[in-house]
């Protein structure tokens, strides 16, 4: 089981304010994340049914939900939620997390 952290950012006002402190400020912080295995973004977006498609998808994994809620509830954890509530300011983000399991 992969316990998974999935932010969808909307299209910001000003992409490169946003991208900048993406990329200068909360990447650093989120790497610091304890036991994240993966951290990958995804960009150049196409919605296949209608809707506009998100600016930006990141998705961030640890081996369990103990652990993706122990990284947190942790000091590092704390310091990226609030770098997060400053990134909603510039853009709208929809967050989700989920336990995947295989199918095939």
């Amino acid at each position: 089981m992969t316990a998974r952290f999935i932010a969808l950012y909307e299209t910001p006002a000003d992409r490169s304010a946003f991208d900048r402190h993406y990329r200068n400020v909360h990447i650093p912080l989120a790497r610091q994340l304890p036991r994240l295995r993966s951290y990958t973004l995804g960009r150049d977006l196409v919605a296949v049914r209608g809707g506009e498609p998100c600016y930006l998808v990141a998705e961030l994994q640890w081996a369990t939900m103990d652990e993706l809620r122990a990284a947190f509830d942790s000091p590092e954890g704390r310091a990226t939620a609030a770098d997060a509530a400053h990134l909603q300011e510039l853009a709208p983000v929809r967050i989700m997390i989920y336990s995947d399991e295989s199918v095939l």
